[in-house]
């Protein structure tokens, strides 16, 4: 199986500046190589380009002093771009060409199968890189042991941190999953209520209005400043720090909330959505991006995957309408947030019913057949556990039925 593994790099002075020439020098090849497609009649083929990058270091000294691998990964970006502009085309979308990069648009390196090595120098870890040397890196956890590390990309972020991501591959099988599970949960995911399941408990969304209020100061107090001038780029920082908190926190209650349910049963039942349809809607569109739907269910598939877990995304359409006790349809406005069945007397949640719904649509998509009445039919709940976002604190058990309710 494949994994990413972020570190936080501590490079000295001297490697901080060689780190940015390296980058600098990728950057300028990137632009090169768009330069050569617009001269050309057709596209080569990336290994065509890739092959006259010898040529290239025979005029272009800087080349000759970034290992020869980084030097073919930039090639194969610029194509990766390309190819994802052609799919985005495909898809109807209009789309333009690739432009050249600025210097504060390309920030990093990648190595890959060689030129990098960890060390142990002198009692502390180091990434020792090819034409670069040993930067400290902080290990806050081992790589496992049966793991190979196949590629390892370098990068600046906006707040000046450098960062190293370790993409390995790991020897183990992956678990097989349940033919007949027996801990099911439908998820629903909104706003209010982050996540709405069918075990009754309602996580809340997290409460980020102090870090986005931060950011805001912090964004006016740099469009004061003259653009370019030092104090425009010390503030720029600050907002750059802003941004990586509060995402930083995101990421924290999304990866523990994703973990829970992958590690806590045998089938996760979610709605299919079109996270990015949903943002580009008119109205509330900025909390629907901050709630940022689509990172949860990724992490949540991968995560099931991992652990064995049956991960099915279903169609949302009617979830909410449908009555989980009957099926009979029942519009109701936005505003709405209690579910009666005028067919059969049903009430719940609004949420928790379209949750029961979303688990019933999970268990046909997979064929799952019990000897007696599903759960939709024999334990629909009429209460529900509200949980604070504040009770995630520690990964794998983010919920106790004996939380206080918000």
């Amino acid at each position: 199986m494949h994994y990413n593994y972020k570190y936080r790099l501590n490079p000295p002075e001297a490697l901080e500046e060689e780190l940015l020439y390296h980058v600098d020098t990728c950057r300028q090849l990137y632009n090169h190589v768009l330069h050569l497609f617009n001269e050309a009649d057709n596209i080569p083929a990336r290994y065509e380009v890739q092959g006259r990058l010898p040529d290239l270091k025979s005029w272009w000294d800087d080349l000759g002093d970034v290992h020869s691998k980084v030097l073919q990964m930039v090639v194969k970006r610029v194509y990766d771009n390309l190819s994802t502009l052609k799919a985005q085309k495909e898809n109807g979308r209009a789309v333009g060409m690739l432009k050249w990069k600025p210097p504060r648009e390309y920030r990093s390196l990648t190595y890959n199968q060689s030129g990098f090595e960890l060390k142990n120098t002198s009692g502390r870890p180091t990434l020792w890189l090819s034409k670069i040397g040993e930067i400290p890196i902080h290990l806050h956890r081992d790589i496992p042991e049966n793991a190979t590390i196949k590629q390892v990309a370098v990068k600046r972020e906006p707040t000046g941190e450098w960062y190293a991501t370790f993409g390995i591959d790991v020897d183990e099988d992956t678990p097989e999953k349940p033919q007949n599970p027996e801990r099911l949960v439908g998820i629903d995911v909104g706003i209010l209520k982050y996540v709405h399941d069918t075990d009754g408990y309602a996580i809340e969304s997290p409460n980020f209005s102090e870090e986005r209020e931060r950011l805001e100061r912090a964004q006016r107090d740099l469009s004061r400043k003259e653009h370019g001038s030092a104090n425009w780029e010390k503030q720029r920082r600050v907002v750059a720090e802003c941004h990586a908190d509060l995402k930083r926190k995101r990421r924290d209650f999304l990866h523990k909330l994703s973990n829970y349910y992958a590690c806590e049963y045998d089938f996760v039942a979610v709605e299919d959505l079109d996270a990015k349809g949903l943002i580009e809607l008119p109205g509330n569109s900025r909390n629907r991006a901050g709630a940022a739907w689509g990172t949860f269910l990724r992490m949540l598939e991968y995560k099931c995957e991992r652990k064995g877990t049956h991960f099915v995304a279903v169609d949302p359409k009617d979830t909410t309408k449908e009555c989980a006790s009957c099926g009979v349809k029942t519009d109701k406005p936005l505003w709405v947030r209690e579910h009666t069945c005028p067919s059969c007397g049903f009430e719940a949640d609004r949420d928790a019913n379209a949750a029961w719904n979303i688990l019933s649509r999970g268990l046909e998509h997979i064929g799952v057949v019990y000897s007696e009445s599903t759960p939709v039919e024999t334990a629909l709940p009429t209460d529900t556990d509200s949980v604070s976002a504040k009770r995630v604190v520690e990964t794998g058990s983010p919920i106790t039925r004996t939380g206080g309710s918000g």
